[in-house]
């Protein structure tokens, strides 16, 4: 900076005071609301001296059941930053008519709803269907952890890297405000020349290097670590799901991360490969970024839909109706996702050869999405439903998700498209899909899960609490933007001269707020159910659950089996229980399990460090961390000692696991 002695550039890049948004009265309000909760929080863990505890058992842990819960709270944090995203850009929208200008300025405003998508989609939905995986996954296929413990600790790391650069931009300069998906022009640096769009660029490179290791992980687990006898005709639905998108995540994550590694290349060396008038293209951008985007969608839906899967089956009594047919169809899905991605930019111009063949594809999707939806109707038909939490998110998903569904199938028509495009019926249908689809998803794993996981059930009254106020919330706050939409209202405004339209964006404000009393609801029965844990405490198969990880205690001990199961039949753990297997009495082995490390934690720091000085110019940090970050991984490779051990009298104290089922038990080491 040309202010400035030359050495504090070369110290800090284009950092400085003016970097801090103290003219901003919201951000510094947030920033003093945030800091109280987060010194509380600290204090808290300080005065019940639990900072060793944590650090031993959680943060260095390479157990995937505990990275799965650390993912689930990491996004409910984010839920909260990405909801309060969402209810400032309805609540500004509700008032700024006419001469009201609302309480937002425009370039806020639009950093608020960029924001709030890479919020949500990134570290919201994003993390909670990988906790989940994490969980669930190694458990239903009868595995003690996932192939590559480790990397399972890093991945996590970075994208705790990712969430930590991308809240920072809201204290430490701004953030990008040129959409969820970073569209040039707009996100070059002549309109763009503040530290935003760097910002966004290196939180999704960091945490987008995490999900892609996550994805390889899982497939190399579901393919190389299953059971004996669990042929992958034999899998749980949910761990089905979960190879086809892990699939996906690594098929389609790379095309993200080359993407924004060409516009940082056009930010930082100005190469304008994006740039229309220096012989780059902005459509080759909106290109690949669909390319990756689209099958990001069905990354997001079909870990859920294995999710309804085994709830539907568990709370109904039977066995999953069709199972190869929803099996060949999450296939299906996976597949055909990567031939849809032009129906976001049906106007662009690509002739009407091009737009029909990506229309066809665009409904041809919809077909095994509906066959699932019909195997679930059929899985219940003449069951013995119980309406316990988890299946009143999945009816709740059945009614919404299908409505969105319906909704896609009229903009992937493509002259319908060309009125409805870039308008708040495209909004509407995309938040009906997502919210109906992987929100109301997560909400019902969580619930389903939770026993599980910490030997008690989430209490059923704020769960339906919950469920009712999200359930009534969302069709307040979306059905008006389909009316909205379809009177040819655009999305991105923050203010409106047709006084006509208030009262449809104050109904939306109103929903708006259910949602959020649906979201306390939610924290008020985690509260609830701890306080009544002993009350609420569960057996050994809380939901009579029919696949291999209601075999477990609960919570599952670190190596999840004493004895790996043999897998005799689809539904492992509801065919052992109806042939009256027993648990061995003998032949307990020492276990090999991997150890514990800090290395994930190292590294995170230091890409944490890394992103923030590339977003600031600060090229002797960059280099010095990215160089630490090579060696520090180096290190560890020639130095970690991976074997750690659970001794035999340890594993024989766990009555309750499951042993291969047969009189003549051998114990199993990994």
């Amino acid at each position: 900076m040309p202010d400035r002695p030359a050495i504090w550039n070369f110290l800090l890049g284009r950092l400085s005071l003016s970097s801090l948004p103290l003219h901003n009265s919201i951000v510094v309000g947030t920033f003093i609301v945030v800091s109280i909760g987060a010194l509380g929080v600290l204090s808290l863990i300080t005065y019940y001296r639990k900072w060793g505890y944590l650090w031993s058992e959680w943060f260095t842990s390479v157990d995937h059941k505990k990275l799965g819960i650390m993912y689930m709270v990491l996004a409910t944090v984010m839920l909260f930053r990405g909801f309060a995203d969402a209810i400032m850009m309805r609540s500004q929208q509700a008032i700024a008519f006419g001469s009201n200008m609302g309480y937002l300025p425009p370039h806020h405003y639009d950093q608020v709803f960029s924001a709030h998508g890479v919020a949500m989609i990134f570290f919201v939905a994003m993390a909670y269907i990988v906790g989940l995986m994490n969980f669930a996954m190694p458990m239903q296929i009868g595995a003690r952890d996932v192939a590559f413990p480790f990397l399972n600790n890093l991945s996590f790391w970075l994208t705790v890297s990712g969430v930590v650069l991308f809240m920072t931009s809201l204290f430490v300069g701004d953030f990008s405000h040129a959409g969820w998906l970073g569209m040039p022009p707009v996100s070059e640096l002549k309109q763009s020349p503040g530290p935003g769009v760097d910002y966004y660029i290196w939180g999704l490179q960091l945490s987008g290097v995490g999900t892609l290791l996550t994805g390889i992980n899982f497939v190399v687990t579901i393919l190389k670590m299953r059971a004996p006898g669990m042929s992958l005709m034999k899998m749980p639905m949910f761990t089905w799901t979960s190879l086809c998108t892990s699939g996906l995540i690594v098929v389609a994550f790379p095309i993200l991360t080359a993407t924004l590694f060409l516009l940082s290349l056009d930010r930082y060396i100005g190469t304008h490969f994006f740039t229309n008038g220096f012989g780059g293209n902005v459509m080759m951008y909106v290109n690949l970024i669909w390319i990756w985007g689209h099958p990001e969608v069905y990354i997001l839906i079909l870990p859920l839909f294995g999710v309804y899967s085994e709830i539907v089956s568990t709370f109904s009594g039977k066995r999953l109706f069709g199972y190869s047919s929803m099996v060949y169809a999450t296939a299906a899905i996976m597949l055909l996702s990567y031939l849809v991605w032009l129906h976001h930019f049906f106007t662009m111009g690509s002739g009407a050869d091009v737009n029909s063949f990506f229309a066809l594809t665009t409904m041809l999707i919809s077909i095994p999405t509906g066959v699932k939806i019909f195997n679930w109707l059929f899985t219940m038909y003449r069951g013995r439903v119980r309406f316990d939490v988890p299946m009143l998110w999945t009816m709740g998903f059945l009614f919404t998700f299908t409505i969105g569904g319906m909704s896609g199938v009229m903009l992937s028509v493509a002259p319908a498209d060309f009125l409805l495009h870039n308008s708040l019926f495209l909004i509407a249908h995309f938040h009906n899909v997502i919210i109906g689809g992987v929100v109301f998803g997560v909400f019902a794993g969580i619930n389903y899960w939770f026993p599980k996981a910490f030997g008690f059930r989430l209490d059923a009254f704020w769960g339906k609490v919950s469920f009712w106020f999200w359930q009534i919330g969302f069709w307040v706050a979306f059905a008006p933007l389909y009316v909205l939409g379809l009177m040819g209202v655009t999305r991105r405004l923050s203010h409106f001269e047709d006084p006509s339209l208030q009262i449809w964006f104050i109904i939306a404000a109103f929903g708006a707020f259910l949602i959020l009393l649906g979201i306390l609801a939610f924290v008020v029965q985690i509260y609830v159910s701890i306080r009544r844990r002993d009350e609420l405490a569960v057996g050994n198969d809380p939901w009579d659950g029919r696949t291999l990880e209601w075999s477990t205690s609960s919570p599952p001990p670190p190596y999840n089996f004493a004895f790996i199961p043999k897998v005799h039949e689809r539904e492992a753990w509801d065919d052992m229980k109806k042939h009256g297997y027993q648990r061995p009495l003998e032949g307990f082995n020492d276990i090999h399990m991997p150890k514990s490390t800090s290395t994930g934690v190292v590294i995170g720091v230091l890409a944490t460090v890394f992103g923030f000085a590339m977003v600031w110019y600060i090229w002797w940090l960059a280099i010095l961390t990215f160089v630490a970050l090579i060696g520090t991984a180096i290190w560890h490779t020639f130095n970690y000692d991976r074997e750690g051990y659970v001794k035999a009298n340890e594993v024989g104290e766990f009555e309750q696991h499951i042993g291969n089922w047969e009189p003549k038990a051998q114990g199993a080491t990994s």
